[in-house]
Order: structure tokens, then C-alpha cells, then sequence
């Protein structure tokens, strides 16, 4: 079979629908890839080549003033205009970019993302849409990251998700006019379900107990995918490693920072008053390493996979992806967030007893010291190592997620009627 795989975001949003499109490949299929401009050879290293470029780069999304304060104080219409052009940045683009990609596929596979663009592209080429949900993103007890009753969340998320609608709609409609859709009145999210859009949920059923159940087959929960892919620092991280006792890890992928000098400060000044090694993976930080103390070992990247198992904690942004695998590692966990859905992953860290959270703006030495005296106590420890026994593991997750895609791409070679009202 022939397949369209057209995601947008950071790495974080990027690599598991890689993960799934290298399976497919494996499998005798044909994939063909779209990703933002600055994660095109990401994609074709890992040998999914040659890839589209798809929207603009996400990476300087995320150092817009928009994401990194989203809620300061300014006039309401401006900041409304603001969320708005951020959303759609690049919408027109994507959008004839996925129509070319998937001109004779038989599905078109996308991220959390931007999947009601690729929807509408679904719509006009009559083929099935599979997107892939990084946490839980629908109405359910856990969306939130402070606790509510069913009953609450299933009558407000409708209107957070209409709301949401309202922003993306002048982009969306300008797009279904330009591929000779009709127009609607209808929210794109019940559009995608009430169309039957395959919604795999890309993470663990053991941290959200009881979800699996509630959503069947309608929302699959497969496990956290990833490439589990080595880094070019591999071979002196573990040299350091093995010269001492296991480290605490520190890394934040994408998530640009005010000032990571300091924050580098903070951790060594932290981790020395504890008597720990600290690993830091800079990721996009710009920081100089020359004045590293000997206890403090700063690379730009880590296979998670392979160094997770090896550290006493993992300290990182509460991305999907990363916390995952440091779950799956049995590492106890502090989450400092950023924005987006980390702080659903926070919550997730506290609710199951294998970690603490802090928001990352407002951390300071003292609340560092305690998060990490925290999450070093053995109680937690245990707790994460029963969990990581209980998860799928990496390959499991592929397999099932290949398996939901095929099966979802022989289905729809029978023509879907989806709501137009």
C-alpha cells in the first residue's frame, strides 16, 4: 500500500510518526514524508528519504514570543490575532504540499498537530486519516491537569475544542474553498470522529488507567513510539558514566530557555550539594562547557534508550516522548515544565507516585533540591521500577501502531461518508 505521512512540530511530534512510516517501510510498503524544514534531515537520516517540507520551521515557533508567554497582558483583540496566525502559520503551504504527497495514497498518517488540515486534504482525496495523539486529547478524566469529574470535563471540552475551532476556522475554510470542499458549520474535531479518523493514542494504558476501556478501538492505545536512535556523543557519555556513580539526567529537547547558562549554574550547584553527577543534554541550549565542574557532563544529545536505564533520576520538560522513555527505564521522574501538554505529563509523574513536577519558570535551587530529594527516595524508585515492567515496550508499540494503520487504510478502499452539515 502507498501512504502520506505529513506531521508538523519539534522532534518530540515528529519522530514517532517516523517510527511508524520505518515499520511500514519494513513491511513492503510505500511512505512518503512530510516534515516541518529544519527536521527534513532527521527524517532522511533515519532513512526516510526524500522528505517534503512541511510548513515553517518549528523551531522558531516555539522561541515565538506566543508560545513562550501566551497569557501576557495585552488587548484582547491583538492577542487574539496573534493565537491565530501563530496556529496557522504556513496553513496554505502544508496544505498543497500534503495534496501532492498523497495524490495515490491510501492513507494519510499526521501528528496531534495541525491533523484537521490534513483531514480536510483526506476529505478531498477520499482516502482515511489516521493521526497519531501524544497524550490524551479528547474529552476524558485525565485531559486536564488538575483533576474533575467525568461529568464537568464531557460537558466543557466540547466548547474548548469549538473554541478552538474558532481560531483555525478562517485558515480552514480559506482551504476547503481552495480544494473544492464544501464549507461547514461543524467543528473539525467532530467532523474527523463522526468520519471515522483512526485516533491512535501513542502512549502507555498504564498511566492512564482505565482510558483504554473507555475508548476501545475507537482510540487505540498503543505505548509511546520511538526510533530509539543513537547519538553521535553516545561513546564518551557512557565513557563518563562508566568513571563514576550513575548521574541524574537533565535535558529539555526543544524548549528554548531565558537563560541556560544559569540554568546550567542551578544544576551543578544543586546536584553538588546532593553529592550527585548530573548529565545534561543541551539539546537546543547554546552553553559553553568549558567550565563544567568534574561532577557535571554536558552533551548535545543521548540515545534515551540506551543512557536512561543507566541514571538514578531523569529531569526533563515533561515532552511525551522523553517521558516515556524514562518511564520505560524505571528512572523516577521530576518534571519541569514548559507549556503545551507538559503539564498533563506533570500531573501524570505526581498521580503515579513515581516523581515530582515544578513549573521551570518558577524553579530555584531550594524547590530543585527538593524535587530531586523527592524523586531520589527510594519509594519512588520502586514505584517507577513496577511500572516500567508493566509498559510495552518499543517495538510492541510499533508494531501495534503499523497494524492499526494498515488495517485502517484496507477499510477505507470502501468510501467513508463524513458530516458536511
Amino acid at each position: 500500500m502507498r501512504f502520506a505521512v505529513a506531521v508538523h512540530g519539534t522532534r518530540g511530534d515528529v519522530e514517532p510518526c517516523a517510527a511508524v512510516a520505518l515499520e511500514l517501510v519494513r513491511r513492503g510498503h510505500q511512505v512518503r514524508v512530510a516534515v516541518p524544514p529544519n527536521l527534513v534531515s532527521f527524517v532522511e537520516d533515519a532513512g526516510l528519504g526524500p522528505a517534503a517540507a512541511y510548513g515553517v520551521d518549528s523551531q522558531q515557533q516555539l522561541e515565538d514570543d506566543v508560545f513562550r508567554e501566551p497569557f501576557r497582558l495585552r488587548q484582547p483583540w491583538v492577542a487574539l490575532r496573534e493565537v491565530r496566525d501563530y496556529m496557522t502559520q504556513g496553513w496554505a503551504q502544508m496544505s498543497r504540499t500534503l495534496v501532492r504527497l498523497s495524490s495515490e495514497a491510501d492513507l494519510i498518517l499526521t501528528g496531534t498537530t495541525y491533523q484537521e488540515l490534513a483531514a480536510n486534504v483526506a476529505e478531498r482525496q477520499g482516502i482515511p486519516l489516521a493521526a497519531l495523539h501524544y497524550f490524551p486529547f479528547r474529552a476524558n478524566p485525565y485531559v486536564l491537569p488538575a483533576p474533575l469529574p467525568a461529568a464537568v470535563v464531557e460537558s466543557v471540552w466540547p466548547v474548548v475544542e469549538s473554541l478552538h475551532w474558532r481560531v483555525i476556522r478562517r485558515a480552514e475554510d480559506e482551504q476547503r474553498r481552495e480544494l473544492g470542499l464544501p464549507p461547514t458549520r461543524v467543528r473539525a474535531i467532530r467532523r474527523m470522529t463522526d468520519g471515522g479518523a483512526l485516533e491512535i493514542q501513542a502512549y502507555d494504558k498504564e498511566l492512564f488507567p482505565g482510558l483504554a476501556e473507555r475508548w476501545g478501538d475507537r482510540r487505540p492505545l498503543t505505548g509511546a513510539l520511538t526510533l530509539q536512535l543513537d547519538a553521535p556523543t553516545d561513546a564518551t557519555t557512557s565513557e563518563w558514566m562508566n568513571a563514576g556513580t550513575a548521574p541524574i539526567y537533565f535535558g529539555f529537547g526543544s524548549m528554548p530557555v531565558e537563560s541556560p547558562a544559569a540554568a546550567v549554574a542551578m544544576i551543578s550547584a544543586v546536584c553538588a550539594e546532593l553529592g550527585e553527577r548530573a548529565l545534561i543534554c543541551s539539546g537546543v541550549w547554546d552553553v559553553d562547557c568549558a567550565d563544567t565542574a568534574d561532577h557535571i557532563k554536558v552533551v548535545r544529545s543521548v540515545n534515551h534508550s540506551a543512557v536512561f536505564p543507566r541514571c538514578r533520576a531523569v529531569v526533563h520538560h515533561g515532552g511525551a516522548g522523553t517521558t516515556a522513555a524514562g518511564l520505560r527505564a524505571g528512572a523516577p521522574t521530576l518534571v519541569l515544565w514548559i507549556g503545551a501538554e507538559q503539564p498533563v505529563w506533570a500531573a501524570t509523574v505526581k498521580r503515579l507516585g513515581v516523581g515530582a513536577a515544578q513549573r521551570f519558570t518558577s524553579v530555584t535551587a531550594e524547590s530543585l533540591l527538593a524535587g530531586l530529594r523527592t524523586v531520589l527516595a527510594p519509594a519512588s524508585a520502586q514505584r517507577a521500577t513496577e511500572l516500567a515492567a508493566r509498559m510495552a515496550t518499543p517495538a510492541q508499540s510499533r508494531s501495534s501502531a503499523a497494524d492499526l494503520v494498515e488495517a485502517s487504510a484496507v477499510r477505507g478502499r470502501i468510501p467513508v461518508t463524513v458530516s458536511r452539515r
